[in-house]
């Protein structure tokens, strides 16, 4: 899965956002707030990335059990396709 190249990640001072550029901006009214574990998603799946690669490269980064980082890439998985940042 990947993002779709409409939106960027920025970090402004201790925040993360998503903001949607070029055509999109007039499709997509708004930012999306994410915290560290999601800008971290994120990037990721910028590049194109599986689950299952999210979920090793959460256990890599993060000290978590392998459920807690299934359950997380899960649930961010699902606000993306609410989103609608996709392809």
């Amino acid at each position: 899965m990947k993002i779709k190249k409409d939106f960027i990640l920025r970090k402004v001072a201790d925040s993360y956002v998503v903001v949607p550029v070029g055509k999109m901006t007039l499709d997509f009214n708004g930012i999306i707030n994410l915290n560290e574990t999601g800008a971290f998603l994120f990037g990721l799946m910028q590049k194109g990335i599986e689950r299952e690669e999210l979920i090793e490269k959460l256990l890599e980064e993060y000290d978590v059990s392998p459920e807690k980082a299934a359950a997380d890439v899960d649930s961010f998985i699902k606000k993306a396709e609410a989103s609608d940042v996709l392809e």
